[in-house]
């Protein structure tokens, strides 16, 4: 299989392991619940990401080429959903007692991967520009989408245990409102990017 490596491993680096909705919002549930209360969380984001792999190995070519105005849609019910995990992240606290804190649990991780427009373009990507007929049996399409969904998994548990790391440090409410709004606010820039609406103000 002819597969430029180098190339592939840097996209995939990049844009799995870098500050997006899923490590940013893992980190913030990492903080507040520790990393066994977060698990439930991180397998919905990677069983989400899965379905978006089979999807994209599926349709890469099919939806930009038939459906070009689906994409600008997509990209506002994604940017929707990311802000509301920002409203989220804005209002958490860090203390020992979270049990009443609204906790993002299986269900959630895994709809945030259908409507988050940075891992279909991912997957879009991915299969159209870098695997495009390079994997062309159904095996192969259930292998390559597991691979990348170990990456996804790893790399949310990173930034879950990252949170979960400095927890314990997070006591003063001047910290907590920080971290917040720094995760929020990224959260948000996050959400301006994929929703393309700067685009509107040129």
């Amino acid at each position: 299989m002819d597969i430029e490596l180098l190339p592939l491993a840097s996209f995939i680096f990049v844009t799995i392991y870098t500050p997006g909705p899923n490590n940013l919002s893992s980190a913030s549930m990492g903080i507040c619940y520790g990393y066994k209360r977060t698990l439930s969380y991180l397998l919905g984001i990677a069983s989400g990401f899965y379905i978006v792999m089979m999807l994209s190995g599926w349709l890469s070519t099919y939806l930009i080429k038939n459906f070009p105005s689906l994409e600008q849609a997509l990209r506002i019910i994604g940017a929707l959903y990311i802000l509301w995990l920002a409203w989220q992240t804005l209002q958490a606290s860090y203390t020992s007692e979270v049990q009443d804190i609204p906790q993002f649990g299986f269900l959630k991780g895994f709809f945030l991967q259908i409507l988050n427009l940075k891992v279909i373009f991912f997957g879009l990507t991915l299969y159209n520009s870098f695997l495009v007929n390079k994997i062309d049996t159904l095996l192969g399409l259930f292998i390559s989408a597991l691979i990348f969904s170990i990456f996804s998994f790893s790399s949310t548990s990173l930034w879950a245990l990252f949170g979960a790391a400095i927890r314990k440090y997070l006591t003063k409410p001047r910290v907590t409102q920080v971290i917040n709004i720094a995760l929020a606010l990224l959260l948000v820039l996050a959400a301006i990017d994929l929703s393309n609406i700067l685009k509107w103000f040129k």
